[in-house]
């Protein structure tokens, strides 16, 4: 059970360039535009910042995403809940 458990708790980020982003353990997408998008991946929030963002693949039984465009920031959040947002996130909102 416990190699069940972290199986299930894979959660990669490979970056090439800035401009391209292969990522794995996505569990939810949250919000996107050209600017921003929030997902959740398996351990927690994840917030993507640029310009010309563009998703280009979303696999949702495998939980793999691809995003191209102008990549400025990768920031995570809480790794708790879902649905769980700082103070500070709660003001930007």
């Amino acid at each position: 059970m416990t190699d069940e458990k972290n199986q299930r708790l894979i959660h990669n980020i490979i970056m090439e360039n800035r401009k391209s982003l292969t990522i794995s353990g996505v569990t939810d997408v949250d919000s996107f535009d050209e600017r921003c998008i929030k997902l959740y991946t398996q351990l927690g929030e994840l917030v993507i910042q640029g310009r010309e963002l563009h998703i280009n693949s979303m696999s949702v039984e495998t939980g793999d995403m691809t995003i191209d465009g102008d990549i400025w920031s990768l920031c995570y959040g809480d790794k708790d809940k879902r649905g769980a947002v700082s103070f500070i996130g709660k003001l930007f909102r």
